[in-house]
């Protein structure tokens, strides 16, 4: 699995719909996508899944009205039950050497094991494997061959082998449990062999408000080979203060595929967000790396900035730009969750 810092041929996204996934705030969530779309598709396509014409159209119209071209913006009628592509979309992998090979990697998708509909989001990767005419290989574990269920948000990859992740979602036996039964080494075992993991780095806990309970995009990212950065909470009070700084532990005693220390920088949280008394898992880890610009989710709070200028200084060979995410964080997941990159064939870092 490449790392999503290198270079994409497109990043698919589920145009919005599920109006109970924002209860009450869906008004503005279109327009956020359209924002998203707009700083994309200057130097990828934008892949949309829509469930139907009248879906399609409604897109088509929001985004003509935003000024964004067309051209780079392909729409596939695959119809979805939500829209956070992160979790439930192609999860592409790509053939060492020079050609560059892609394929998908077929984990299945229940919901988080929370919700009763997923049924159509878990076909999304076989449609768009027949859709592209891609090789589809389906996860499967232990003796009997059980298929294995993956979210793309329980994950995070350096492109060399490293893989971060989390205990309290791959490995809960009691709490949203993907994979009953299934042990630590098995585990490890199909990330090897459908990702290319060579090397599990177990972080404990995701963050509080987390409705994926740990997804690790919202908690630890790689920036590149060799950096991560990990959310870091200043108050003692807060209910993130000592997960965080048990996952800085963790790491501090880790090392890469290659043997070499990991380096890690502290990013900051926001000051929690609330609504109708829920707390919202708003978190500036949750960006997404695409070609033209690393897209950051801010939450008009004074660490926007600070959120900003830190991932500015790590990555340096395309802008950091924010995109407001107050709105969109209410459906309890931002701007990596409703994206997933389809890697250029060619490899390039």
């Amino acid at each position: 699995m490449p790392a999503e810092w290198e270079r994409h041929h497109a990043t698919w996204i589920g145009w919005p719909h599920n109006k109970s996934d924002w209860p009450g705030r869906f008004g503005p969530i279109p327009w956020v996508y359209t924002e998203i779309v707009r700083k994309l598709a200057p130097a990828e396509i934008v892949r949309i899944l829509v469930n139907s014409s009248a879906h399609e159209g409604a897109a088509r119209r929001a985004l003509k009205s935003a000024g964004v071209s067309l051209d780079r913006v392909e729409f596939f009628r695959f119809p979805t039950n939500r829209g956070w592509t992160r979790d439930f979309g192609p999860l592409f992998v790509r053939r060492s050497g020079s050609s560059g090979e892609l394929a998908i990697a077929r984990f299945r998708f229940n919901a988080w094991a929370k919700y009763p509909d997923w049924k159509k989001d878990d076909r999304i990767p076989e449609r768009v494997a027949a859709r592209l005419e891609l090789p589809l290989f389906p996860a499967r574990a232990g003796r009997g061959g059980r298929d294995v269920v993956l979210e793309g948000g329980s994950i995070d990859v350096n492109g060399r082998g490293s893989l971060l992740t989390t205990e309290q979602c791959l490995l809960d036996p009691a709490v949203q449990v993907r994979n009953p039964g299934l042990s630590r080494s098995e585990l490890e075992a199909v990330l090897r062999d459908y990702v290319g993991a060579t090397n599990v780095l177990w972080l404990g806990k995701g963050i509080a408000g987390d409705d994926t309970h740990g997804h690790v995009d919202d908690v630890c990212r790689f920036v590149n080979p060799g950096t991560v950065v990990l959310c870091r909470e200043s108050d003692l009070r807060d209910a993130n203060y000592r997960p965080l700084a048990e996952n800085r532990e963790r790491l501090e005693g880790m090392r890469l595929e290659d043997g070499s220390k990991i380096d890690v920088v502290d990013l900051p949280m926001p000051a929690p967000l609330y609504f109708a008394g829920q707390r919202l898992p708003a978190s500036y880890a949750n960006f997404y790396s695409a070609n033209a610009a690393v897209l950051v989710p801010t939450f008009n709070d004074p660490n926007d900035r600070v959120a900003l200028g830190i991932l500015a200084e790590l990555i340096k060979d395309r802008p950091v730009v924010g995109v407001h995410a107050v709105d969109l964080v209410w459906g309890l997941g931002t701007i990596h969750c409703l994206t997933q990159q389809e890697p250029a064939r060619q490899q390039t870092r």
